[in-house]
């Protein structure tokens, strides 16, 4: 990086924070530090919610999913539009019509005390979890950039994003995230715009999408039933749709943005916004990703993306067989070259022609998977400790290697822009949900507004800790995107059954539902575990589980008390 990357970056990230600090200094009350005042108008609540959601892990896994996998993740989406659409008709005026500062506070007044700390708890750590990846995922970044310790990184990227964190609360994420939006669809746009103008002068935009449809990376719509695989049109309307109910509906990093609207109007025409805009972003993305895949037709990549992988094999044993397959690899990728650009000019050839050139492609692009797979295989040889998936690392080697300085200190802004957008919104939810449903409910009574702003200003500060501690000690899963989403589901559909039973079902009460939580989430993580069911499917069976548990837990209760009593003789 350039003087010019430094700047760029810097200097966009030391306005954010100093305006976010600035606009938000001196809250005086619990109203204005939790909901921000409610003074948010749709589009402040719309953007805040997408931001939240799009964490540094969506602009660093998501074009890498693409890159290898293809489109097809974007089904995962599917059932956002559906759920926005339920939690604005129910979940929203309930909210409202309760006056709560978070979700948990309406499960005390329909069940019990225990029921609601049980479900803050169940959010408490899947979301803990959640925020240290946040931070974890652009430390990966900048470590592959500088050289530097991912623990002293995470440790600078959770201390910059909790200083305005702490500092204004609600309205500090609210103000912030729209900036960051802005930068990250600036940078997001460019990048695609620059790939596409990297190509070669006879591959236009349309060639480029018939190259990548012809290596199947162009197939979105999956409506088979197979549950080995993760992404199918099913798993995404289905399972989609409870997961995004369960995140949307009772997550209070999601809640709390909503909350903190002018009206109940307001709010629901912000998620309205999210509903038709996060689908088409979540596309656009994955298609920066196959772009990048198309750019890599034409040039040449390495064996593994991960540059700590690679230095770990040219320093051991093993540095001659890992350069002979590189070798292997370039004539491959030298072959596919000109195979691409004989396809992309397909069009004078017969059909027969094409079809040969398009199976020739395929085989190449088979080849160059085979030789990636040794590559790893070496890798995991010469070290144990080296991360060999390389999914997280696709993009942001073409950012450092291909683009114009100055742009590449933008697109490592849009990316830490994103990763302080969800984090500081996590640890605000965090500490809400914390002092009002474990603190104040359950441990001092009432105190005064400026006893619980102090005390929110100070859990903040312990969540930002326990996330950056939760960033040291993580490592990368299969990709990062589904780390989060994997983690969410194991809980989210326990959560969403609780609500649900809730909102709907007042023939059920509290002691069927708490044991019925605890006995579903025991059973979930064991059915994760055991790799029964495909992650998505989780958040179904958890939220049906909790559901039929109590209701025949009710049923069984309502039944004994009915039966008389026999006199003992």
């Amino acid at each position: 990086m350039l003087p010019i990357d430094w700047i760029v970056l810097i200097g966009t990230l030391v306005f954010i924070v100093s305006y976010g600090v600035y606009k938000t200094r001196g809250s005086k009350n619990v109203q204005d530090y939790i909901r921000g005042g409610n003074e948010a108008q749709w589009w402040t609540v719309g953007l805040s919610v997408m931001a939240t959601q799009a964490s540094a892990i969506t602009f660093l896994s998501t074009p890498g999913q693409a890159f290898h996998s293809g489109m097809g993740f974007v089904q995962f989406y599917f059932g956002l539009p559906i759920a926005m659409i339920i939690i604005c008709l129910v979940f929203i005026p309930i909210y409202y019509r309760l006056n709560v500062y978070t979700a948990y506070e309406y499960l005390e007044s329909r069940f019990d005390l225990k029921t609601r700390t049980l479900t803050a708890l169940l959010f408490l750590i899947q979301r803990g979890l959640a925020a240290g990846i946040t931070i974890f995922a652009p430390s990966i970044i900048l470590s592959a950039v500088l050289g530097w310790n991912l623990t002293t990184l995470n440790i600078i990227i959770g201390a910059l994003v909790t200083i305005y964190t702490v500092s204004g609360g609600t309205k500090a994420v609210n103000v912030t995230q729209k900036q960051q939006m802005g930068v990250i669809f600036f940078g997001m746009v460019t990048a695609l715009i620059l790939i596409i103008q990297y190509l070669p002068q006879e591959i236009t935009f349309t060639k480029a999408l018939e190259i990548a449809g012809a290596s199947g990376k162009l197939d979105i719509l999956d409506f088979s039933f197979d549950f080995d695989n993760r992404y199918t049109f099913w798993s995404g309307m289905i399972g989609g749709t409870f997961l995004a109910l369960s995140y949307f509906g009772t997550d209070q990093s999601q809640v709390q943005r909503y909350l903190s609207g002018k009206s109940v109007r307001q709010s629901q025409m912000g998620l309205i916004m999210n509903g038709f805009l996060k689908v088409p972003m979540q596309f656009f993305i994955l298609l920066v990703g196959v772009m990048v895949f198309v750019f890599y037709q034409f040039n040449n990549s390495p064996l593994n993306f991960n540059p700590a992988a690679t230095k770990a094999v040219a320093e051991s044993q093993y540095a001659p067989e890992y350069s002979e397959l590189q070798q292997e690899l370039e004539v491959i990728q030298d072959e596919k070259q000109q195979i691409s650009l004989l396809y992309a000019k397909a069009d004078d050839f017969s059909p027969q022609k094409r079809a040969e050139f398009k199976e020739e492609m395929l085989e190449l692009n088979e080849a160059e998977v085979r030789k990636r797979a040794n590559a790893t295989e070496i890798i995991s040889r010469a070290s144990n400790t080296v991360e060999t998936n390389d999914k997280d690392y696709v993009f942001i080697h073409f950012i450092l290697n291909n683009l114009p300085r100055g742009l590449i200190g933008l697109l490592l802004a849009v990316i830490l822009s994103a990763a302080m957008s969800s984090t500081a919104s996590e640890l605000n939810a965090l500490a809400s949900t914390t002092v009002i449903d474990l603190y104040k409910r359950s441990l001092t009574g009432e105190r005064s507004e400026k006893h619980y702003v102090k005390a929110s200003k100070w859990f903040t500060l312990a969540w930002g800790i326990i996330a950056i501690m939760v960033a040291s000690i993580a490592d990368l899963f299969d990709n990062l995107i589904q780390l989060v989403n994997i983690i969410g589901s194991i809980f989210y559909g326990n959560v969403l059954g609780i609500f649900l039973l809730a909102f709907f079902i007042k023939y059920v009460k509290s002691n069927s539902v708490f044991i019925a939580a605890l006995i579903t989430q025991t059973v979930i993580i064991g059915i994760f575990l055991m790799d029964i069911l495909p992650y998505l499917w989780l958040n179904v069976v958890g939220c049906a589980l909790v559901m039929g548990i109590a209701l025949f837990l009710e049923t069984f209760i309502k039944t004994s008390e009915k039966l008389p009593l026999k006199n003992d003789k």
